[in-house]
């Protein structure tokens, strides 16, 4: 690499202790032409402790095809650092990553006319039924005409065919100006590792009495020595066990009945009545769901 640029090694003895072997990483944004410049990500794939202060030299970026579509360079970009001596390190983020914003210089694009096209598919990042019904009516009642048709929950297909409008591009920057509402599907998301619950608006229960109850079994060992008195004959010094055994069944929880179609307010409400944590609260809502009478879905994350 170095004779390449220039620089003669064969007859030098080279210390490599501050070269370090990285890979580049970038993603290709869509509607990229030749000469647009993208941010790059670097991360070292050898033994080097820091990549704070480099520079990375000229690198080809190839994609799965194998053709260059981008040349990065420039100084890199490290948001950590590593400092010690022989008894102690402090490392503060990865110093053995950084970025190289505005790094890569497009050299390939990928060729896409979107002016010329008379049918597009909008895809929705949500997919839902109403959604994408609504987003239909609103294009037609805009446009006047009957442009756009929902297949199905997660596209609507544009068709330019005999109506007015010919321009994609303009027909898309007058569309991304509408105002849809989406549909909230009623869900409730739980993370049993952390035990956090997020329980949307449109969670609805039906009648159902609600009752928990822990059973506490706590056992405590509190061994003593037992040893002789001073200068006697006979005797040995044993541990002598102590074990101390507690049972509480929570005899004070009450069962709580919350009626049909109640809020998420009073949904909450009624599970802060039974004195309980996110733990149970969980197992709860489950078990309603078991029951038939939790109108949502669960999420476990």
């Amino acid at each position: 690499m170095l004779e390449r640029l220039g620089v003669n090694t064969r007859d030098a003895e080279t210390k490599t202790d501050n070269v370090a072997a990285v890979v580049v990483t970038a993603t290709l944004p869509a509607f990229a032409r030749q000469g647009t410049r993208i941010d790059v990500a670097i991360s070292s794939i050898g033994d080097a402790e820091s990549l704070l202060g480099g520079t990375l030299v000229v690198t080809p970026l190839l994609a799965a095809d194998g053709e260059v579509y981008a040349v990065a360079q420039g100084s890199v970009n490290v948001a950590g650092f590593s400092a010690g001596g022989e008894a102690e390190t402090v490392t503060k983020g990865v110093p053995t990553a950084g970025r190289i914003a505005n790094g890569a210089i497009v050299e390939r694009e990928l060729g896409f006319d979107l002016a010329s096209l008379t049918t597009l598919r909008i895809s929705l990042r949500n997919p839902d039924f109403t959604t994408s019904r609504r987003v239909e009516q609103v294009i037609n009642k805009y446009i006047g005409t009957d442009i756009a048709k929902s297949t199905d929950p997660s596209t609507v297909v544009l068709n330019l065919e005999g109506s007015k409008r010919e321009d994609m591009v303009s027909l898309l920057t007058d569309i991304e100006q509408l105002m849809v509402e989406p549909d909230q599907m009623a869900r409730v998301v739980i993370d049993e590792q952390s035990g956090i619950i997020v329980i949307g608006k449109d969670v609805k229960v039906d009648t159902v009495a609600i009752a928990q109850g822990n059973l506490t079994v706590r056992i405590t060992e509190t061994p003593q020595v037992s040893q002789p008195s001073p200068f006697a004959e006979n005797g040995e010094t044993v541990v002598v066990p102590r074990t101390n055994v507690e049972v509480t069944e929570d005899a004070d929880r009450k069962l709580t009945v919350l009626d049909s179609g109640v809020r998420l307010q009073d949904l909450v409400d009624g599970l802060n009545a039974l004195g309980i944590g996110p733990r149970d609260m969980i197992s709860i809502l489950q078990a309603i769901k078991a029951a038939g009478a939790l109108q949502a879905e669960i999420e476990l994350m």
